[in-house]
């Protein structure tokens, strides 16, 4: 996609009104059939720095395990690496987004209705956001009140290399919070546009949304990706030249509020963390990991993965 296309507003095939709808349809025939594998968990809390951070122990991990093998092994035999969004799985489409976009089911989910928002043409996952992924995110939110996340890089928890943002319906856990971190949004202290959060011992960066983006994806689209470039400035991750990012990150929105925060390591002592553990809920495969994290503490997790920040935690 040349930077003139990537200027150019997405023509939404989205009908108002329609999406949950589409998206519960579309959960009950793909369990019915097989196709979505949801991956059953056990929660636990583990609370520091005035988070209660939601742990979700993930023991069963064969059938995905089993589906990671199977790509490597078509990689090796065919020299092409696979792709599941080139074709996508019939069975777990929900909608035409846009021209540019479109959602799918996350086949092995570990929470319910979680979705992912697909380029139709292959991009790479560490290319820049543009206008398009911007409009496909609004014309979403403005159907699920949800959390966008995007994994911007291997390092960030990316799985697959075509360009895909994914939203997971708020809250996120059933305490009365949308999301474990909001008692630290409270105290953002913005310079200009772009704020920090004090309880965040990292670099990262935070806008406010505008919430136009219930009345029009388009409009809210132009403003958020303004704000995600100057987020990427201010992060020292901007390379506009070449379209793609200079640095791993991790994005996170909702209808309020949009989170970027860089990435130095992948995991921590084999715990992987990709954007929701930066919302405040971290998945693990076992008792020795949960161990860990209770020995460290999940925000010291975030903070070995992140990068250091330039002022004083």
């Amino acid at each position: 996609m040349s930077q003139t296309e990537e200027n150019v507003p997405a023509t939404l095939r989205l009908e108002s009104g329609t999406l949950w709808a589409k998206v519960t349809q579309t959960t009950e025939h793909a369990l019915g059939c097989g196709a979505l594998q949801p991956i059953p968990t056990e929660c636990q809390w583990i609370e520091q720095d005035g988070v209660n951070f939601l742990v979700r122990v993930l023991p069963n991990l064969v059938r995905k395990e089993k589906a990671k093998k199977n790509q490597d092994q078509q990689k090796t035999t065919s020299g092409k690496e696979f792709n599941p969004f080139l074709p996508y799985e019939e069975d777990l489409f929900v909608a035409d987004i846009s021209d540019t976009h479109l959602c799918l089911l996350n086949k092995f989910n570990v929470l319910d209705h979680h979705l992912l928002i697909v380029t139709r043409e292959f991009e790479e996952q560490d290319r820049l956001l543009t206008l398009q992924d911007f409009v496909a995110m609004w014309a979403c939110l403005a159907e699920i009140d949800g959390l966008v996340f995007y994994n911007a890089g291997k390092l960030a928890g990316a799985s697959q290399r075509h360009k895909h943002l994914q939203l997971v319906p708020l809250p996120l856990v059933p305490n009365g919070l949308k999301v474990p971190i909001a008692p630290l949004l409270a105290s953002i202290h913005f310079d200009g546009s772009i704020g920090t959060i004090p309880g965040l011992p990292f670099a990262h960066a935070i806008a406010q949304l505008d919430s136009c983006g219930l009345q029009s994806p388009q409009e809210a689209a132009a403003l958020t990706l303004e704000q995600y470039h100057t987020m990427l400035q201010v992060l020292g991750l901007s390379n506009e030249s070449s379209h793609q990012q200079s640095g791993a990150y991790n994005l996170l929105a909702t209808r309020e509020w949009m989170l970027l925060v860089p990435r130095s390591l992948e995991s921590f002592e084999s715990i992987p963390v990709n954007s929701l553990g930066f919302a405040g809920t971290l998945a693990v495969r076992s008792q020795e990991q949960i161990q860990i994290l209770i020995e460290q503490g999940p925000m010291t997790v975030l903070k070995n993965v992140a990068v250091p920040s330039a002022l004083p935690a």
